[in-house]
């Protein structure tokens, strides 16, 4: 029997809380202005945690985009996995750009945050590529490469604007672009970059 304390840990959730406080601080404040003090805060916890379970801010951001990325990946497999049909695939990519489970304010603005920081932190900067694959694995079963890389693209890019436009996503013209590009693609070059 070993019976020390450390072996046994005393609040199990405590990793997970400061990950989901350290998002709740950076869709707040920016990656920028996102300290120890305030994700310690937010996640009610003492501040000498953060150095317990992470090995500085890099990598506390880090873990911290790498748990949003694959919240959302998780999100964007399920609305596409069920498509039992080329229109219900359509309908789920149509979901993803104008439905209001995938692309939150809240989303949008971390994913904001999370590209930029890539750009600055290569550990950042591979779960962005990793979360760009894993979308296209979603939409795989139901489109050529071609065709999931430019829906893909829409996926992300038309929340982008709809956010900056300050104006809700016209579904009808949305499901038009999405068919049109679903149709057009025995005349896209089918690559895979």
């Amino acid at each position: 029997m070993s019976g020390t304390r450390r072996e046994i840990p005393n609040d199990p959730g405590r990793r997970d809380r400061i990950l989901d406080a350290a998002l709740d601080v950076i869709a707040e404040s920016g990656v920028h202005r996102t300290t120890h003090r305030k994700i310690a805060a937010r996640a009610g916890v003492p501040l000498g945690s953060l150095t317990y379970y992470f090995d500085g801010m890099d990598d506390l951001l880090a873990l911290a985009f790498d748990r949003l990325a694959d919240t959302m990946s998780r999100l964007y497999h399920r609305t596409v996995h069920g498509a039992g049909s080329q229109a219900e695939a359509e309908a789920a990519v149509v979901e993803l750009i104008c439905g209001p489970a995938y692309a939150t304010d809240r989303d949008m603005t971390l994913i904001f945050e999370m590209y930029a920081y890539a750009n600055h932190n290569t550990a950042v900067a591979a779960t962005t590529r990793s979360w760009l694959a894993r979308s296209r694995e979603s939409l795989a079963p139901h489109f050529t490469p071609g065709v999931a890389r430019a829906l893909d693209a829409l996926i992300e890019g038309w929340p982008m604007h709809s956010r900056f436009d300050a104006a809700p996503l016209n579904r009808q013209l949305v499901a038009g672009v999405v068919h049109a590009v679903v149709s057009a693609a025995p005349g896209l070059p089918d690559e895979q970059l």
